[in-house]
């Protein structure tokens, strides 16, 4: 009997295409196979096409097939070949046989118009008869006809139903207007009316299931509960589904939801190979519904759950192992009873499982089973997880399962600690970019673990770490201090003043002390972490390798450049020859030497360093690495430094397409390397382009990381100074100005950012034709830096020149050339003669006391000067090409014009 056509029946396009058939070359399609998980509609929409075709096509024969068994397709043959053919109904096979036989098309006999509905196909194997009796195997597939049609719903795939002209049309979720067109009917029907919005959320709550739909309809109209408490109810997860089943079935149903797949488990779980497929859909219950990479459930840890939950019958034996193609074949099983989506041909061959099939396998778990599914999944994410997210689709999807997996594990993923998982989730949102997601997930794992566990357990305290260290990330650098200052008294209390844990914290707590400005704090705390790293780990410990790189960075910080470059020295030939040449920490300590170097005035050799390490981190990280793209970029930064700025914007630009590719539009390292790549532009002579390059960024920045994170402010600074290298001094001043008044708002008056800022609004006001006044704000700065920074920090001695300069600009050159002088003896000291920024001083010098009237002075001191150049940067760097203008020029002004202009001319 073809069943009774549901209520508020919806039409679909899948009965469309059932309709037409004929294929587009003309053929006519003789069988339809619908497929499709369970509670898709199967059954509803062969019933439909059915009775059209009954109605329409003047039929002369439809039978009817409830097929989920073989025996149930030979009794409906008996039956139809007794009423149809005469055969005897004592003998169904022979019966059965007889009504195939008459199907048959025959020459010179009336066509007979038919129509076979085999419903609920449950094995592909059930349409082949075997027999005890020799040569007694037939098929119970109705026989090819042109005046005949067959047509089999099931919730198989296997590739034993398709192919021979069979046309396989599958049979998905209701749209969502189709769920909500389908309980709007259904309600009104009996009188009810929802608002749409609850409709529209039930149906997705529902996952637009057709057979969820009307049993969630039928239960509103017996119960008249209204929607919005049907979903607190599906929300709850202490309501189980078999609690939200309407007290009778509608539409003639023979199911309830929670129970309507599980034949098809059952039978997939008997597919090879066997036993493997209940508890790999147990694993697949607690991840994304709409995407589980395969490699995840094909991991160590996946498969030693399989191996120790394969379904057996009789005595258990011992658990055998299992492999991954075995694995692969377990999904491969799921899928072809329509109880997962196996995608074999996406990059990571993703699997998708109906959320309410996932919940129904979740409310078969014991307590112990849910708990140990939650941690077996969580091993499994983190055994796939890449230390280098290269791979940033793969990276998203383990977050995003990671996410489904918290929220259906309850505790599970804190007994009896808290999985690592959890915080490798926090870790790769922070590295990805979403710095601010992972100040909330740390906050809510710090809670949560506070609560679970205790506010001392060591893995609160490591969420606390985490957070305060993300905090610092996302701009709040004052509030990260103050977290790692409270953690590190809890930690002293808890855990004792010489832990791993203390001492790691110590560390945070001093580099984020630099970050925020205290330099010369962070280097005396960097210094007493380090003489208790030596007391307590010894030597040649890794930590205490990381702690005198960080006090030499910060010697550096603090103005000590030629101290740090020494003590990166020592520390390299002491990490060579305890790791090796090619350990990561070695190639860290070169980047960090090369870029000190740099900063102690040597470009070239910078320059040098970092294409030398270039070469290895390529040969041993890849050329995709991230400390690889770094070293690019410094190598890049040196070389424009070093005088080659044209050669350095280009090699940016090819890193920043590199980068793009790698890791995507919006990572923070790409935010990095657009700024690097304007401001190479400015250097290299166009600095509208570089500015409007620092426009567009801007916008990015603000977007992605807010208009008060330090990156975003060193941006609109960069801005503001190439605007005004571009001719708009004016603007500049303006924008200088803005951005002061937010430096001081978030960083405070005296953080070496602001006094920075400070500095470039004095300058562009210069620039802007306020000389005077640009020489008074540096008077008033140079005052601050010095009670801030001390007398010899680069800084101070960076706003002594600019405070020389403005102030000979201003009109008084004998006093520009006296402090020149000043500050040049102070760069000797500080930095050594032949420092970039010494030789910078002596040609300040050396014009200021041309300007103050002694011309042929100034030619002496910068015929010297050049020499000097010439021996320590080369013929062709601009400092040197500079150095000989100038030089020419004070000839003309000694009176010697000739020289001049052979000067000019060379």
């Amino acid at each position: 009997m073809i069943p009774s056509e549901a209520r508020s029946f919806q039409h679909r396009a899948e009965a469309d295409r059932l309709r037409a058939a004929v294929e587009s070359g003309g053929t006519a399609v003789l069988t339809q196979v619908l497929t499709g998980m369970g509670g898709v509609g199967k059954t509803q929409l062969a019933a439909d096409y059915a009775r059209a075709a009954w109605d329409d096509d003047g039929l002369d024969v439809l039978v009817w097939v409830t097929a989920s068994a073989q025996s149930s397709v030979v009794s409906a043959y008996a039956q139809a070949g007794v009423e149809l053919c005469r055969a005897d109904p004592e003998d169904p096979e022979q019966a059965a046989k007889q009504f195939l036989a008459w199907l048959t098309p025959k020459p010179e006999q009336r066509p007979c118009r038919w129509l076979i509905v085999l419903d609920d196909i449950a094995d592909p194997s059930d349409l082949i008869v075997h027999s005890n009796a020799p040569g007694n195997r037939y098929s119970l597939w109705p026989p090819a006809s042109p005046h005949g049609r067959t047509l089999l719903t099931t919730r198989r795939r296997d590739a034993a139903l398709f192919g021979d002209g069979r046309r396989r049309i599958e049979v998905g979720l209701f749209t969502p207007d189709e769920s909500v067109a389908y309980l709007t009917a259904a309600l009104n029907a009996h009188g009810r009316t929802e608002p749409a919005d609850q409709l529209t959320t039930l149906a997705a709550d529902l996952g637009h299931l057709p057979l969820a739909l009307a049993q969630a309809a039928a239960y509103l109209i017996d119960s008249g509960e209204a929607a919005a408490t049907y979903r607190s109810l599906l929300a709850d997860r202490a309501t189980k589904l078999t609690d939200l089943a309407p007290d009778a079935l509608p539409d003639e149903q023979a199911t309830a939801l929670a129970a309507a797949w599980s034949l098809s488990i059952d039978r997939a779980d008997i597919l090879r190979p066997a036993g493997l497929a209940r508890p790999m859909l147990h694993l697949a219950a607690l991840l994304d519904a709409n995407g589980i990479p395969q490699s995840v459930l094909t991991s160590e840890p996946a498969r030693i759950h399989l191996a120790a939950h394969r379904t057996t019958t009789g005595p258990t034996p011992q658990p055998a192992p299992v492999s991954c193609s075995d694995a692969v074949r377990a999904l491969r099983a799921l899928d072809r009873l329509s109880l997962i989506d196996h995608q074999p041909d996406t990059p990571h061959q993703a699997v998708r499982v109906h959320q309410l099939i996932q919940r129904a396998t979740r409310e078969d778990y014991t307590p112990h089973q849910h708990d140990h599914a939650a941690h077996t999944a969580a091993d499994a994410l983190a055994a796939v997880w890449p230390k280098t997210e290269r791979d940033t689709a793969l990276a998203q999807a383990l977050r995003t399962n990671t996410d489904a997996l918290i929220r259906h594990a309850g505790d599970g993923l804190y007994r009896p600690d808290t999985h690592t998982v959890l915080y490798r989730l926090g870790r790769s949102l922070g590295e990805s970019g979403q710095v601010t997601a992972a100040i909330d997930h740390f906050d809510h794992l710090a809670a949560s673990a506070r609560s679970r566990l205790g506010p001392d357990h060591p893995d609160t305290l490591t969420a606390r770490g985490n957070l305060a260290t993300w905090r610092g990330e996302s701009g709040d650098v004052a509030g990260a201090v103050q977290a790692f200052a409270e953690l590190l008294a809890d930690m002293v209390r808890v855990l004792g003043p010489d832990h791993l844990h203390t001492l790691t914290t110590r560390h945070n707590l001093a580099a984020m002390r630099g970050e925020a400005g205290d330099v010369a704090g962070a280097a005396q705390a960097f210094a007493d972490l380090l003489a208790d790293r030596m007391r307590v780990l010894g030597p040649d410990h890794p930590d205490t390798f990381a702690a005198r790189g960080n006090l030499a960075a910060m010697r550096g910080e603090s103005g000590d450049v030629a101290g740090a470059v020494q003590a990166f020295a020592e520390l390299l030939a002491d990490i060579v020859r305890l790791l090796g040449p090619d350990h990561l920490h070695t190639l860290t300590t070169r980047h960090n030497l090369a870029a000190m170097r740099g900063e102690a005035g040597d470009a070239a050799g910078a320059a040098q360093a970092f294409a030398d390490l270039l070469a290895d981190m390529v040969r041993l990280l890849g050329p995709d690495h991230p400390d690889t793209l770094a070293a690019r970029s410094s190598l890049a930064a040196w070389r424009g430094r070093a005088g080659d700025a044209v050669g350095a914007a280009q090699a940016l630009a090819d890193l920043l397409a590199n980068r793009m590719r790698v890791l995507g539009p919006d990572h923070p390292d790409i935010l990095t390397a657009r700024h690097d790549v304007a401001a190479m532009r400015g250097e290299a002579g166009d600095a509208a382009g570089a500015a409007q390059a620092l426009a567009d960024l801007l916008a990015d920045m603000v977007r992605l990381l807010g208009p008060d994170h330090p990156d975003t402010l060193a941006a609109r600074s960069s801005l503001a100074a190439w605007r005004g290298r571009a001719g708009d001094a004016v603007g500049a001043v303006q924008a200088f100005a803005d951005l002061l008044a937010d430096m001081v708002r978030v960083l405070g008056p005296d953080h070496p950012d602001t006094l920075t800022s400070r500095g470039n609004l004095a300058a562009m006001r210069g620039t802007a034709g306020d000389a005077a006044g640009a020489a008074q704000a540096f008077a008033e700065l140079l005052a601050d830096i010095v009670r801030v920074l001390g007398p010899d920090h680069p800084h101070t001695l960076t706003t002594r020149h600019n405070l020389a300069t403005w102030r000979g600009r201003a009109g008084d050159a004998a006093g520009a050339a006296q402090a020149c002088a000043d500050l040049l003896a102070s760069r000797m000291r500080v930095l050594g003669p032949d420092h970039p920024d010494t030789l910078t001083s002596r040609g300040n010098l050396a014009a200021w006391r041309g300007e103050a009237g002694d011309a042929v002075g100034a030619v002496q001191a910068f015929a010297e000067l050049l020499a000097d150049m010439v021996r320590v940067l080369g013929p062709d760097h601009p400092h040197t090409l500079t150095t000989r203008h100038n030089l020419a020029t004070w000839w003309g002004e000694a009176w010697d014009a000739a020289r001049a202009a052979q000067t000019l001319a060379d």
